[in-house]
């Protein structure tokens, strides 16, 4: 039985599901916070990550920016900046540390950067970059669209939306791009660039992009960009940012749209004001065409009555086609036959002329070995003939191959007798003796 007299005792924790707890409470409470201070301690690992504490007077707080958020930075953090941050509260668990997890980053104070942007603006300005009198029209009835933009941006969507109803069968040309961050200049330069050597070429580019503050924006004020923008072989169209909004992209662009679907509204005229037009043209067409078939049918009919009757000339042609197929049929039934009779005829007289043939290959071949025998030099010897020869072997031909008491050897019809030369006699011979 419980004693209902015990007092319970307190909660015990688990490090790790105290820390858990902790951070559900941060992150209720604050989260997502803004925070202003000093940056001090800057690293960036190798992984892309970077460290850092933020800092002011009274207090410090460490800081945790990881490699997707820090590739959209516009510039190189340092020792010292006065920034502010957005970002979550957040508990590190295996030390049990305090930190905040940095989404963005940006400068403290907009206004050197304002003052940059109208610097640049007069000084493109006066090279003529904004010049109306350069800007050109936008195609009635583009045959494809280039768009350039992030692919994660919702600019991409509203685009992509508004030219899939109003003009479903024009093609779209992405050209993706990152639209904010150090990167983002380089990378819309490239993009732009690319679709400018597509072939075959888009008839207009859609430079766009969401709303933000003047550093998400920065990218389409550079001046590389402003340069690449003016280039552009077809017309462009900047729709960066909200209807207040202006960027240095705008004001080179053949035409600025307020927003990114404005920009995909002016090259889609409505689909039902196209297909309108394509009625009344199919309705012109069709009136103009039965006029023509009724006047060739006129003409047709009075070419009929002058012709006649064609049923006599196609009951020719027809006796003549079933004159030819019989002619055919029949010459295919005979070659049929003829091919027929070959296999039994070269059965009949195989035999007898293989019979023919190998007595004669025999008859040649006894000939052939008559006429070897005869060549045979033992037949010569069996006439009373010898064949001489040194110790060598060498056969003797001549008188003058032999000195006296040389040693020969002659071969007769049944067998070998050896000799000796001895002197010659006055007719010059050299009679031998059996030795």
């Amino acid at each position: 039985m419980r004693d209902t007299n015990s007092a319970p005792g307190p909660r015990v924790w688990a490090v790790g599901a105290l820390c858990r707890a902790v951070a559900d409470a941060l992150d209720a409470r604050f989260n997502p916070v803004t925070v202003r201070g000093e940056i001090s301690g800057f690293s960036r690992a190798s992984s892309g990550h970077c460290y850092f504490s933020l800092k002011d007077e009274s207090g410090q707080l460490r800081c945790a920016m990881f490699r997707r958020a820090a590739g959209l930075l516009d510039f190189s953090p340092r020792d010292g900046d006065q920034v502010e941050v957005r970002g979550r509260l957040a508990v590190y668990e295996p030390r049990g540390d305090l930190q905040l997890v940095v989404e963005s980053l940006r400068r403290a104070g907009q206004g050197a950067l304002f003052e940059q942007f109208m610097q640049r603006k007069a000084r493109l300005e006066a090279e003529g970059l904004f010049d109306p009198a350069r800007k050109r029209a936008l195609p009635a009835m583009p045959r494809a669209v280039g768009v350039v933009t992030s692919l994660g941006a919702a600019a991409l969507h509203d685009v992509v939306t508004a030219l899939r109803r109003r003009v479903p069968h024009i093609p779209v040309v992405l050209a993706p791009a990152a639209v904010q961050g150090a990167n983002a200049p380089g990378e819309l330069v490239r993009a732009l660039q690319s679709l400018y050597e597509l072939e075959p070429a888009v008839d207009v580019i859609l430079l766009v992009r969401g709303g933000g503050s003047i550093e998400d924006l920065w990218a389409f004020n550079d001046e590389t960009l402003a340069r690449t923008i003016v280039q552009s072989p077809v017309p462009l169209i900047s729709g960066v940012g909200h209807e207040t909004d202006f960027t240095i992209a705008d004001f080179c662009a053949d035409l600025r749209a307020p927003t990114p679907t404005a920009a995909a509204e002016l090259v889609s005229a409505p689909r039902d004001l196209w297909l309108g037009a394509i009625d009344l043209l199919d309705e012109r067409l069709s009136d103009a065409l039965g006029g023509r078939l009724d006047a060739l049918g006129q003409r047709l009919d009075q070419a009929a009555g002058r012709l006649g009757r064609p049923s006599n000339l196609v009951a020719r042609q027809q006796l003549r086609l079933a004159h030819h197929a019989q002619r055919l049929q029949y010459a295919v039934l005979s070659r049929r036959e003829r091919l027929a009779q070959v296999p039994r005829a070269m059965a009949a007289d195989f035999p007898l002329k293989f019979e023919r043939a190998l007595t004669q290959r025999r008859e040649r071949l006894e000939r052939v070995a008559l006429r070897l025998r005869l060549l045979d030099p033992a037949l010569v010897l069996q006439r009373g003939y010898a064949w001489l020869t040194d110790t060598d072997g060498h056969a003797i031909v001549s008188a003058r191959q032999l000195e006296a008491g040389d040693a020969v050897t002659a071969r007769l019809a049944d067998g070998e007798v050896d000799m000796t030369v001895t002197l010659s006699d006055a007719t010059g011979t050299r009679p031998t003796r059996p030795r």
